[in-house]
């Protein structure tokens, strides 16, 4: 039978399915569907009449459709497409007013002052008393995501959807507040522990966070400090050897002076005879400088190394990269694919370095070794040739 409601139904499926974005996840023909069957059962609960009805249906399945013109006042754009509708099909224009009133009051926050109205209201929100309520309620999270750009957090969605169970929304006839309200109140429960669940589980996560960040610092502080050690102990060796070698520098060259002022003062006076008591002293003297000499060069000399190794060397991890003198012979190739190993093992690289500590500490070791015997022997040579000149010159003013 080709009755008004049965052309309405048509009508909205042809528009919805055909002209509605894929986006709309929740206002779409399944949502109108389900406000239409939930109006009939307030209509016989409430025992209203076939008009009455039959004018709340055409709204039910009208009161959406202005969303395939706009988000924004789709009521307005609803009613429109109602009324235009209705009048074509010769619809009573009084009716037709009604029909547009109930469209209307399903804004947000909308106040019904009828029975009709607050049929359509409940029937449009009757998914809140719906058992599968948190399926529905992620299908509009998803519309708004992707149409608003809203992409909420699970914390912040279940408070947005306990806000509106609380602050925005209410049943207003007799029938939903009796049977749809304590499933609803359920439904909030549920929201609420889910909320208290994702709060708990927020707060555990950064704790758990804040715990891995910790371990994570506290990891790191030891290699850190390694670190640190092998800068600090690296930069006083070198600062020690700097300090030794300009110690040896010191005596090389007050001792080259002292040679060349005897060479040009006391050798000249050793050919007469009247001056060959200095002979001793002078040789004494000249014996100790040279040998101070000799000591001082001994601690700066470098020491020359074969610069190799083999890919084997580097596999058994038995050559210092980190020194010059065993790679200075080496092809630029080959020193960077061993550099490279050295690099992604940190054990190579930290036995390397404390390798190169310790090698480091060997020459500062002889450095210092012959250091002291430098300054022991200029000190001593200072000594005895003072005390051998004295002697000789007593000696010869004894003669007179």
């Amino acid at each position: 039978m080709d009755t008004i409601l049965r052309r309405v139904e048509n009508h909205v499926l042809k528009i919805l399915s055909e002209q509605l974005p894929n986006h709309y996840f929740y206002h779409n023909y399944t949502h109108t569907q389900r406000v239409v069957k939930h109006i009939n059962e307030l209509v016989s609960a409430e025992g209203l009449g076939e008009k009455e009805s039959e004018i709340l249906q055409i709204a039910g399945w009208f009161h959406d459709t202005g969303y395939i013109r706009s988000r924004h006042n789709h009521e307005e754009e609803s009613a429109q497409m109602a009324e235009a509708f209705l009048k074509a099909e010769g619809y009573p224009e009084d009716s037709i007013a009604t029909v547009k009133d109930c469209i209307l009051i399903t804004k947000k926050n909308g106040k019904p002052s009828n029975l009709l109205q607050k049929i359509i209201c409940d029937a449009d929100f009757s998914h809140f008393a719906s058992k599968n309520y948190m399926e529905i309620s992620d299908l509009l999270r998803e519309e708004f995501r992707l149409l608003d750009g809203k992409d909420y957090t699970d914390i912040s969605w279940a408070e947005e959807n306990i806000n509106m169970f609380e602050e925005h929304h209410k049943f207003y006839t007799a029938y939903a507040i009796a049977n749809w309200q304590p499933q609803k109140g359920k439904n909030l429960l549920k929201l609420k522990k889910n909320l208290s669940k994702l709060r708990e589980k927020k707060e555990k996560d950064k704790l758990k966070k804040a715990d891995l960040k910790r371990k994570k610092k506290k990891a790191e502080t030891p290699e850190r400090g390694v670190e640190t050690l092998f800068r600090v102990t690296l930069r006083n060796h070198t600062n020690l050897s700097n300090i030794a070698d300009s110690k040896a520098n010191i005596l090389l060259s007050v001792n080259a002076i002292i040679i060349s002022l005897a060479l040009s003062t006391l050798f000249p006076k050793l050919d007469k005879a009247s001056n060959s008591y200095l002979l001793i002293p002078t040789i004494i003297f000249m014996g100790f400088s040279v040998a101070s000499i000799a000591f001082s060069v001994l601690a700066t000399r470098p020491n020359v190394t074969r610069g190799k190794f083999s890919r084997q060397d580097v596999k058994d991890k038995k050559v210092n990269l980190l020194f010059f003198g065993n790679f200075h012979k080496m092809s630029l190739e080959d020193y960077e694919e061993a550099m490279k190993e050295v690099r992604e093992d940190k054990e190579y690289l930290y036995n390397s370095l404390t390798k190169d500590l310790y090698y480091l500490g060997k020459v500062l070791d002889k450095k210092y070794r012959l250091l002291r015997i430098t300054y022991t022997v200029f000190l001593v040579g200072i000594i005895i040739s003072v005390i051998a000149f004295g002697i000789a010159t007593y000696y010869v003013s004894l003669s007179y």
